[in-house]
C-alpha cells in the first residue's frame, strides 16, 4: 500500500506535489456567492487573499460531495497543484462536523484524481483532539483506498494511464499525537485487508480455484502468525462435510475447507476469559450454476461468488496485526461449482455435516450448501457470536440495490452489524426470516429442501436466511450478511470503490469485533 504520514506543517508550505483542500456547497440564503473553503486549509486560502473559493466557483465548482476541481497555484504557495474536493453542505452544529464517510469518499476521489504525482497532502477538515479520531480515520481510509489499482494482466503497457499516487501526509494540529498515529497505523492495516480482498475478487477464475485460493490464504495467515488448518477433499470426506463436497464434486480443482484462528494473549494461558467470535465466508471461486445454468450475460462476474471468503480472510490477517482482546475463529469453504458427469443434481439427497439431510432442488444455490457444513462445524466451538457473509442470492440486490446488503438472524446481534455497517459506510439492513418461508422448505424426503420450490424466486434471499439458520447451533447468537450486491462494482470508480471488488465487509467485521472487545 502507499506510505502515508502525518505532518503538522503549514499546507502553504508542504513541499507536495498537490494539496487536496475541502469545500462546502452553499444554498444561497447562506451569504450566496458560491462554495465557501472548509476548515483546514486557512493558509492556502490567505496565499490567495481570501479569492480561493471564488476562483474555484469560476472553474465550476459547486461543493458537491466527491466534486474535484483542480487549480494550478503558480507560485502562491508550494505545491504546484491545488485540488478541492466537495464536502457538501456545511454541517450544522448539531452534526458535530463533515460525517466521516464523506469524508472517506471525498479523500478517495480527490487522491484518484491525483494519479501520475509523486508526493499529496490533505488539509481537510478535522476536529481536534479526541474527537479527531472518526474524521481522521476516514480521511486516511479513503486517501488510502483512493490509490487501489489492481494490476491485472496486461502485457503492454496502457497509453495515459497515470500510477497511482506514492506518498500520501495528512495535514493535523500536531503530528506527534498518539491518537492521530494510532488511527494512521491503524487505516494502514485495514485498507491492506481491502486491497488483499479485491485483489483476490479480481484474480481470474482460472488463477484462484479452490486448491491454490485455500494456499494463498494459508500462506497469508500463516506469515501473520494466525493458527492455519485447511481440509483437502480427503479430509472432507472423512469428517463428513457433505455440503462443500456435493457442490465441489463437479469439478477437476476439488474443494476445501480452511480454518484459521487469532487469539489475544489474554487468552492463553488460562487468564481472564475474552469473547469469542465465528466468522464465515463463502467461497465459491467460481459458480456456472450447476445444472441450474446461469445466463451467459454477466457470468463473468460469478468470479466474485468468493467475496466473503475473501473478506473473512483478509479480516482474520488484519486481526492479527490489530489484536483486539477478541478470540476469533474463521470457516472458509472453498469449492468450484461446475457441470461435468460428477456433478451434482437437482433430486439428490445429501448428508450435511453433523448428519442433516438436504433435498437438493437447485444446484444454484450451492453458497448455503458450503456454508452449512462451515456452521455446524463453527457451532462446536460454542462461539459467543456467529457471523457469515456471502454472496448468497440475486434476490438481495432486487431487495435492496448494489449498496446495501441484507442482514438476517438474532436480532440483537444484527443491531450490532447494523450499527458497524453505519459506522463505517458499509450499510446492511435487517429483514425478516418468516415461518411460511421456511415452512415451505420441508421435504418429503429429507430434514429440509435447500429451497422454497412453491415461492421459487420470491423472497430468495430471506429461502437462504431461513435454510442457514437451520445449522445454527442452539443458543449462539448469529447474523448473515448477504453482499451480492455490495460485493463487487462493475461501473466506473466512484468514492473509494473502484472498478471490480469492493471489499466488502472488511470493514465492519473489523468494526465489529472492535464493538465485541470493548462491550463483550
Amino acid at each position: 500500500m502507499t506510505p502515508i504520514s502525518l505532518s503538522d506543517t503549514d499546507p502553504a508550505e508542504l513541499a507536495v506535489d498537490a494539496i487536496v483542500v475541502g469545500l462546502h456547497a452553499t444554498d444561497g440564503d447562506s451569504g450566496g456567492a458560491g462554495p465557501l473553503l472548509a476548515p483546514g486549509a486557512e493558509s492556502v486560502a490567505a496565499a490567495f487573499e481570501g479569492q480561493l473559493a471564488r476562483t474555484f466557483a469560476q472553474l465550476g465548482a459547486t461543493g458537491a460531495p466527491g466534486e474535484v476541481t483542480k487549480l494550478a497555484s503558480l507560485g502562491t504557495i508550494s505545491a504546484p497543484v491545488i485540488a478541492a474536493v466537495g464536502l457538501g453542505p456545511v454541517p450544522t452544529d448539531d452534526e458535530g462536523g463533515v460525517a466521516p464517510d464523506t469524508l472517506r469518499k471525498a479523500a478517495a476521489s480527490a487522491v484518484r484524481s491525483l494519479a501520475g504525482l509523486t508526493k499529496v497532502a490533505l488539509a481537510m477538515p478535522a476536529p481536534d483532539g479526541d474527537e479527531a479520531a472518526p474524521a481522521l480515520r476516514a480521511i486516511a481510509e479513503g486517501a488510502l483506498l483512493g490509490t487501489y489499482r489492481f494490476a491485472g494482466y496486461k502485457t503492454k503497457p496502457q497509453a495515459g494511464r497515470r500510477d497511482p499516487v506514492k506518498a500520501i501526509s495528512l495535514h493535523v494540529a500536531d503530528a506527534a499525537d498518539k491518537t492521530a498515529k494510532a488511527e494512521l497505523k491503524r487505516a494502514a492495516v485495514v485498507t491492506a485487508a481491502v486491497a488483499r480482498t479485491r485483489d483476490w475478487i479480481n484474480t481470474a477464475p482460472n488463477d484462484l480455484r479452490p486448491p491454490r485460493f485455500a494456499d494463498e490464504v494459508a500462506k497469508a495467515a500463516r506469515d501473520a502468525g494466525l493458527d492455519v488448518e485447511v481440509l483437502d477433499e480427503k479430509a472432507l470426506r472423512k469428517g463428513g462435510y457433505g455440503g462443500i463436497l456435493a457442490v465441489g464434486m463437479g469439478s477437476e480443482a476439488p474443494p476445501r475447507l480452511v480454518r484459521l484462528a487469532y487469539h489475544p494473549s489474554s487468552a492463553k494461558g488460562g487468564r481472564s476469559r475474552v469473547a469469542s467470535v465465528a466468522l464465515i465466508g463463502k467461497g465459491i471461486t467460481f459458480d456456472t450454476g450447476g445444472y441450474a445454468v446461469k445466463p451467459a450475460q454477466g457470468m463473468w462476474e460469478m468470479k466474485s461468488d468468493m467475496s466473503g471468503a475473501a473478506a473473512v480472510a483478509s479480516t482474520m490477517i488484519a486481526l492479527a496485526t490489530l489484536k483486539p482482546k477478541v478470540s476469533v475463529t474463521a470457516y472458509i469453504p472453498m469449492a468450484e461449482n461446475m457441470i461435468s458427469g460428477t456433478a451434482y443434481r437437482p433430486g439428490d439427497v445429501v448428508t450435511m455435516y453433523g448428519g442433516k439431510r438436504v433435498e437438493v432442488l437447485n444446484t444454484d444455490a450451492e453458497g448455503r450448501m458450503i456454508l452449512a457444513d462451515a456452521i455446524a462445524r463453527a457451532g462446536e466451538d460454542s462461539p459467543d457470536y456467529l457471523v457469515e457473509t456471502s454472496t448468497l442470492t440475486g434476490g438481495q440486490v432486487i431487495a435492496l440495490g448494489k449498496r446495501i446488503a441484507g442482514l438476517m438472524g438474532d436480532a440483537d446481534l444484527c443491531e450490532r452489524v447494523r450499527a458497524a455497517g453505519e459506522r463505517v459506510g458499509e450499510p446492511a439492513w435487517p429483514m425478516p426470516l418468516p415461518d411460511d418461508v421456511r415452512k415451505g422448505m420441508d421435504s418429503d424426503v429429507a430434514d429440509i429442501s435447500q429451497v422454497n420450490a412453491a415461492m421459487d424466486r420470491a423472497g430468495h434471499m430471506l429461502q437462504g436466511g431461513a435454510f442457514l439458520r437451520e445449522f445454527v447451533a442452539d443458543g449462539v447468537p448469529w447474523a448473515h450478511i448477504d453482499i451480492a450486491g455490495p460485493s463487487y462494482h462493475s461501473g466506473e470508480p466512484t468514492g473509494y470503490w473502484a472498478k471490480g471488488g469492493t471489499g466488502v465487509p472488511v470493514r465492519l467485521l473489523l468494526d465489529l469485533i472492535d464493538d465485541i472487545a470493548a462491550n463483550g
